[in-house]
């Protein structure tokens, strides 16, 4: 293609995803100077720098028009997720150390001191949450929607634990039900209580059961791309429980209309929060398209 050859609208688009991979340069410092403080937790490997620019552009995309800044929650709960995961998906051996994992959390989240790198990173959230001058009156009402999803993120990584490690798998739909391990929903609970819109504060339940519905796509989309790693790292996979591939990406086309219907209303009460939604289908349907977001062993 030559340079005649390229429009206008095409160069305006480049344009705007020029702008916003640079939002999520700036989101990626952040995310490297937060993974520094807590060394034990996030290993250069697999935490590698390309882990860190793919989260970062994942939500810079999502909400191209807030600045790095009022991104932080979201790609900080990100990268917190990922810590919660790698424990829990690699390097957890007793049903003791999931238990360990989850009753620190939820005491931080309770207000007790953080006794482990993963609870002092939630401690940190929590406090920058609390102490913002944004998001502080919002969490202060809300904290006890900030605190079910967590525990329900949690309860589900307990759960597909306990899958992994016994005969007793789950069915399609009991796995699927099970996403908030995902972590979709506590990204985007948090950061739109962090945002503070008055449109999300007020509609934040039906935002809540969209961005469930959300997960459930995300979910499926990443068990396609990361099926090898997946079997290599001994997770469980929506292909190793009786679909095939053809299946999954049937599956995914009836999910996305079922979000596409609980979005639809939210564009008038919440629009930015609706086209957040849409955006981070639309992000990781390219982005699964072709990779994850783990670095290598």
């Amino acid at each position: 293609m030559t340079q005649q050859d390229l429009g206008v609208d095409e160069i305006a688009l480049a344009a705007e995803q020029g702008r916003i991979c640079a939002l999520a340069a700036d989101c990626q410092r952040d995310l490297q100077k937060c993974a520094a403080r807590y060394p034990d937790l996030f290993p250069a490997s697999p935490f590698d720098p390309r882990f860190f620019s793919t989260v970062s552009l994942a939500n810079a995309f999502g909400s191209p028009w807030l600045p790095a800044d009022r991104i932080r929650i979201a790609n900080r709960t990100s990268l917190w997720i990922s810590g919660a995961d790698w424990l829990v998906d690699y390097l957890a051996k007793e049903r003791d150390d999931i238990q360990a994992i989850v009753r620190g959390c939820l005491a931080v989240a309770d207000g007790a001191p953080a006794d482990t790198p993963l609870a002092g990173f939630l401690a940190e959230l929590r406090d920058d949450l609390r102490d913002d001058p944004a998001s502080a009156p919002a969490f202060a009402l809300l904290e006890p929607v900030w605190r079910d999803e967590l525990e329900r993120y949690l309860s589900a990584e307990a759960r597909e634990w306990d899958w992994k490690k016994t005969s007793a798998k789950p069915d399609t739909e009991e796995y699927l039900e099970n996403s908030d391990n995902y972590g979709t929903s506590l990204v985007n609970v948090w950061h739109w209580i962090f945002t503070s819109s008055p449109g999300s504060l007020a509609h934040l339940d039906e935002l809540r059961a969209a961005s469930r519905k959300v997960g459930y796509v995300l979910r499926l989309l990443n068990d396609l791309a990361s099926a090898e790693r997946d079997l290599a790292w001994g997770d469980i996979n929506i292909l190793a429980l009786g679909l095939g591939r053809a299946d999954v990406t049937a599956r995914i086309a009836e999910l996305m209309d079922e979000c596409r219907t609980l979005i639809r209303p939210l564009k008038d009460t919440c629009p930015q929060e609706a086209v957040y939604l849409e955006r981070q289908l639309g992000y990781s349907t390219g982005f699964y398209g072709i990779t994850d977001y783990w670095g290598e062993l």
